[in-house]
């Protein structure tokens, strides 16, 4: 019974080890449209929330790389996600979801929980970015209870905090 419950234990300890991963906190929302998107961003800057926090997605579309270049200070970036299709964004987000080859792959839905939230959440962000609306992400651990408050209060849709860090 012991060498069962040492094998047990070690296997245990094994299986833990495979899933432990290291997360980064964002805070999510989805606007409506760039409107919606630019008075919220706005919002977040005026709180203090560094441009370099911020990630941008958006739906290719006539004024998507305008906004995301005139928002952030930087060209945005072309990308294929499963699902969406074309869209264009920039930012910390990105990189975390594991960049271009991933989100062409699985798109929103399938890398979402990377940064802390359920599959469920990952599906409805990639419906509403694919009926147009601006995915805004704050990469924002100290303050992501302040972000969340911008986020709801300038009509970020289904905004919520990656909840799910340490354990994917």
């Amino acid at each position: 019974m012991t060498t069962t419950s040492a094998s047990f234990v070690t296997s245990r300890d094994t299986l833990h080890a495979m899933v432990e991963a290291e997360t980064e906190r964002f805070t999510v929302g989805v606007f409506q449209d760039i409107a919606w998107a630019h008075k919220g961003v706005d919002a977040l800057k005026q709180a203090g929330f560094p441009v370099e926090s911020l990630t941008l997605l958006i739906k290719d579309g006539p004024d998507a790389a305008a906004f995301v270049e005139r928002t952030l200070g930087a060209p945005a970036d072309r990308i294929e996600l499963a699902g969406i299709g074309a869209a264009v964004g920039r930012g910390p987000l990105l990189a975390t979801l594991g960049g271009s080859q991933e989100l062409v792959k699985l798109g929103l839905a399938g890398t979402m929980r990377r940064v802390g939230f359920q599959p469920h959440d990952g599906r409805i962000f990639d419906a509403l970015t694919k009926k147009g609306g601006v995915l805004v992400a704050i990469k924002s651990e100290p303050r992501a209870a302040d972000a969340l408050a911008i986020l709801h209060s300038y009509g970020g849709g289904n905004a919520a905090i990656g909840a799910w860090t340490g354990r994917v």
